[in-house]
């Protein structure tokens, strides 16, 4: 019962403040498997009689081990994040994505084993999820059904390369910070399990259209996951292979600079280049 109090003040802590209005959407997804499942979606609204401009805040990933995966949960309105763009008169869409939280479906964003992964694979898989949030979120009212801006952070971030590459409808803006999967080989700092295969991924990823979308690709001089080094290879492979990145490098921040989208003070750092993208792709 003290587990359940302290649980229910955290969500009204996490809608404190917010000054709008908040729902949590049913997205039905249909996977590459033929399957059909649903995940859910919290959609935060600002002050004012609208519509507002859709910003789309995807998670990133604890990797296979489903424990993990379960801890997951709803960004909520009250969250340092939310509040970054909330006054700024934008909307923001936060979906869990499959295999995450409550969900005990199978998880479909697996990239295979450290030895030999395919980290094209289940990235694309990432992607529906986040196009079939969007659409939904197009169809709510006082929702603007053009000018969306889509941010992801880690395996999300690395979830934005398919998604700019086939943008859904209404997106013109996309932002990845700490793309990438396959960090911390053997729970080891600064290791990728095959560093090669994700720049050569992030080159195969680039285009899927006729015509792929502006990606900003966020990375952080401390990065624990994906190194600066790691993060301008692969960047230039996706430029280089048609994709339209441009990598920004952000200084030091904390104890890992992975950390800092969701981080304390994180939005301090991370806002000025991603509200000034956000602006610039209206």
């Amino acid at each position: 019962m003290r587990l359940l109090g302290l649980l229910a003040f955290l969500a009204l802590a996490g809608c404190a403040g917010t000054g709008g209005s908040e729902e949590v959407l049913t997205v039905i997804v249909a996977g590459g498997d033929g399957s059909v499942r649903s995940i859910p979606a919290r959609l935060c609204r600002p002050e004012g009689p609208g519509p507002a401009r859709l910003v789309v805040i995807n998670h990133g990933s604890p990797g296979a081990g489903r424990a993990a995966r379960a801890r997951y949960g709803l960004l909520p309105c009250g969250s340092a994040v939310a509040r970054h763009f909330l006054p700024r008169g934008q909307a923001v869409l936060a979906p869990l994505r499959r295999g995450y939280g409550a969900d005990r479906g199978a998880w479909s964003e697996s990239f295979g084993s450290c030895e030999s992964p395919s980290y094209a694979a289940g990235v694309l898989e990432t992607a529906r999820d986040v196009r079939a949030a969007i659409i939904r979120a197009r169809g709510v009212a006082g929702i603007l059904p053009e000018g969306i801006a889509v941010i992801g952070q880690s395996a999300g971030g690395w979830g934005m390369l398919p998604l700019a590459a086939d943008p859904p409808p209404g997106v013109t803006a996309i932002v990845a910070v700490a793309p990438g999967r396959g960090g911390h080989r053997n729970d080891q700092p600064g290791v990728n399990c095959r560093p090669d295969l994700l720049v050569a991924d992030a080159a195969r990823l680039a285009r899927r259209g006729a015509e792929p979308l502006p990606l900003l690709w966020l990375a952080t001089a401390n990065d624990s996951f994906f190194s600066p080094a790691l993060a301008r290879d692969a960047q230039a492979a996706h430029a280089a292979a048609g994709g339209r990145s441009r990598f920004h490098l952000l200084p030091a921040w904390g104890k890992d600079g992975h950390d800092l989208f969701y981080g304390r003070g994180g939005p301090e750092v991370w806002g000025p280049p991603i509200d000034a993208w956000i602006d610039a792709h209206p």
